[in-house]
């Protein structure tokens, strides 16, 4: 968060919250009915933005609709400050015209969320659907949504005046039945109500155009995707637009209820710490959301890592979020649930340690505050065991770190060291030394070599030697071979004897920094692997075979901002399943979701630099985005590139799909000797993860907490597809 002294004379707001809606009918019958919360959402975040933020009243615009007490059909307040659709677009405009550039621009929705047929075919297609907030007019008979797409054309203009736009939105775009005290912000109709002649949406069609291809399509960089999603500023959202948004009695004495997105962003941000980014705020309030509702996913997009109420950037670090903690009903043991499971490569055994919400620096033992080690896992999130550390209290809540400090032995990938034979005499005098073989004298110092390697490879908790293999000479379990050759150089070799590609710079052995290296090398190499051989191998999961993923052409004219090329339009592949591509062009990369069920996709590069980096969604704050039943995207382009000097080399695009949300930038790696660290902070751990090349059998073992709950089957709830490309300069 920013200093005291940077608060906030460049704030400004727009606030909005509506109880009361004016009589209305959906097509169902239903209606958009009043809510209890949305009010007091925003009187509390007014009270918040002047006392602790210290924002003048003259820069906070605010549109409400209260209940009134005699009559609920009717607002309170007058016309002129009622949340209408066109006050709410009126306002945003004066947002625009009030707040000089450079300034932050805060932005907070609490009421009804809707769908309705599109009004903008010419742009979206026919039979799409358009999301939008629900002004308290709704009933009227000019009543109408600000759509989805109105929306981003009013959040552009903002970003167009240099603002720094933060956007919340409590609400949600489908909702239905509640049992108990909650209450949903939304409905399950799509609304088919045309406008009326008069109807004017907030900006021309061709105007709305340009914003819609600006944030569904976009250029690339390397082999890279185009932007999906929201750019340029922050966008907090209450929940995926397949779930409920949830407002709830959260003071059990007055039992007055307020959204759950907004009761917990206000109790996050009255706990600030230095450097505290919107990725930091996201993470506590996913937990402490997440835990209570479990059809409530809030997601968070834009730039994540932008620091609170300010413009700076903070660093981007991977850790493992700690959604929930509870005490087992049974064993009186404190258990946590962590978001990562099957579906990031871990097992049954893998322990982390737990690090406040709010740190930074993981390489600090004396930070931690507990260990977890799951006992049972699922597709997504797994239960863990808590244990303390000498010395301090056992204290664990939603929103802490936790960071991956070890896994199961029999994750551990296997290293044989490989002893080659001494040249005989009529050897050399070939013009080429058999394979395996050395000259004497550099055969003389291979021992020595090698037993540095033995020396330096105890303790990293990811590899580890194959004794049996130099003794037997079975390559059996073995993952790689470190050998010697007749260039003095170390080489890693395949379990097949083959020296791998891109393996570089050479490391000497007479360098004393070579054997750390190559036991670094080694480490890397099989988080590589691990992930490229990680599938789900359940073939009656009801996910199997239902993600798609094909490659559909190439283009040596596509640039960035073209319009997003048909098929037809594309040069067609000689092989769909192999295809090379020349560097420089971009090929096209289609993802469809065959399954009854809307999943979370992700799509990761491994690159011949073995490096694995998350291309879909681009942006780090984001984990995955949702495809619908029945969907399939555009087509995705991607801009091969190759460096080196190699004139072929191959890549794999792997695609995962999820039910539930999942985290796959654990999986990220930099290039080969890169360090782990270079996005920003310690990632000890969470991309590396050693998965068994058959994947750990399913946990069938049903936790004893009665609350504490995952997914008995977790393979059940993923899949995911791998496609090949070769690459040519």
């Amino acid at each position: 968060m920013t200093d005291q002294a940077e608060q906030v004379p460049n704030l400004y707001a727009l606030l909005i919250g509506i109880d009361c809606y004016m009589p209305n009918r959906l097509p169902d019958g239903s209606r958009y009915k009043n809510l209890s919360g949305c009010v007091r959402d925003i009187e509390n975040v007014e009270a918040f933005l002047k006392d602790t933020r210290k924002v003048p009243k003259a820069q906070i615009l605010k549109l409400i609709a209260s209940c009134d007490p005699q009559d609920e059909a009717k607002p309170v307040e007058p016309t002129e400050t009622l949340p209408t659709r066109k006050n709410i677009v009126d306002y945003f405009r004066k947002l625009g015209e009030m707040a000089p550039p450079k300034s932050q621009v805060y932005i907070h929705y609490s009421g009804h969320g809707g769908r309705a047929k599109t009004m903008f075919a010419e742009i979206k297609g026919d039979g799409e659907i358009d999301e939008g907030l629900v002004p308290t007019d709704i009933g009227n008979s000019d009543g109408q949504y600000l759509r989805d797409l109105e929306l981003a054309h009013l959040l552009k203009d903002l970003v167009g005046k240099d603002l720094v736009v933060t956007l919340i939105l409590d609400c949600c775009h489908s909702g239905g039945a509640t049992r108990g005290e909650a209450e949903v912000r939304g409905s399950t109709v799509v609304d088919d109500k045309p406008p009326q002649a008069a109807f004017k949406p907030v900006a021309d069609l061709d105007a709305l155009k340009e914003t819609w291809e600006s944030i569904n399509s976009g250029g690339t960089r390397g082999l890279k995707a185009g932007g999906l999603t929201a750019k340029d500023y922050v966008l907090l959202a209450a929940c995926r637009q397949d779930e409920f948004a949830f407002e709830f009695p959260f003071n059990r004495e007055t039992k007055e209820k307020n959204g759950a997105l907004t009761y917990w962003l206000l109790d996050t941000l009255r706990q600030p710490f230095p450097g505290q980014t919107y990725k930091d705020l996201f993470d506590r309030i996913y937990g402490k959301i997440h835990s209570q509702f479990s059809t409530q996913t809030p997601i968070l997009l834009g730039e994540g890592n932008r620091k609170i109420f300010g413009s700076g950037l903070g660093e981007a670090i991977q850790t493992v979020n700690v959604l929930r903690v509870e005490v087992d009903a049974d064993t009186q043991e404190l258990r946590a649930l962590l978001e990562i499971g099957q579906v990031n490569g871990v097992t049954k055994g893998t322990e982390f340690a737990i690090y406040p919400n709010g740190s930074t620096d993981f390489t600090k033992k004396e930070n931690r505050i507990a260990i977890a080690r799951i006992i049972q896992r699922g597709s997504s999130k797994s239960i863990c065991k808590l244990e303390p550390i000498e010395g301090k209290e056992l204290k664990v809540d939603a929103g802490d770190k936790a960071v991956q400090t070890s896994v199961p032995v029999n994750l551990v990938r296997k290293v044989a060291l490989d002893l080659q034979k001494k040249a005989t005499s009529e050897e050399l005098a070939q013009p080429k030394l058999p394979s395996n073989t050395l000259r004497p004298e550099i055969f003389a110092g291979q021992d020595d070599a090698l037993d540095a390697i033995k020396a330096a490879m105890p303790g990293n908790g990811w590899v580890e030697r194959d004794e049996e293999f130099a003794d037997q000479g079975d390559d059996a379990g073995v993952d790689f071979i470190v050998a010697i050759n007749n260039d003095e150089e170390y080489e890693i070799c395949d379990r097949s004897g083959m020296p791998l590609q891109n393996i570089n710079p050479p490391l000497k052995i007479g360098d004393p920094a070579a054997p750390a290296a190559v036991v670094k090398r080694l480490v890397h190499l099989a988080k590589y692997r691990t992930t490229s051989e990680l599938d789900n191998t359940d073939t009656e999961s009801p996910l199997s075979g239902k993600l798609a993923v094909e490659w559909l052409g190439t283009s040596d004219i596509f640039e960035k901002g073209d319009p997003i090329p048909k098929k037809n339009q594309l040069k067609p592949l000689v092989d769909s399943t192999k295809p090379i591509v020349k560097a420089g062009d971009y090929i096209f990369l289609s993802i469809k979701n065959n399954s009854p069920q809307a999943l979370n996709i992700a799509v990761l590069n491994l690159a011949a630099d073995w490096s694995v980096e998350q291309i879909l969604p681009q942006r780090s704050s984001e984990k995955t985005f949702l495809l619908e039943a029945g969907k399939e995207m555009p087509p995705i382009p991607l801009k091969v590139s190759m460096d080196g000097n190699g004139d072929r080399v191959e890549n794999f695009i792997k695609v995962f799909a999820s039910l539930d949300e999942a985290n796959f930038r654990f999986l990220e790696l930099p290039s080969l000797d890169q360090p782990i660290t270079s996005k920003g902070g310690m990632r000890s751990g969470i991309g590396m993860s050693a998965l068994d090349a058959l994947l750990a059998a399913v946990d069938e073992e049903k936790p004893k907490t009665r609350k504490l709950s995952v997914a008995t089957s977790p393979s059940t709830e993923w899949t995911t597809k791998q496609v090949l490309m070769t690459i040519t300069k």
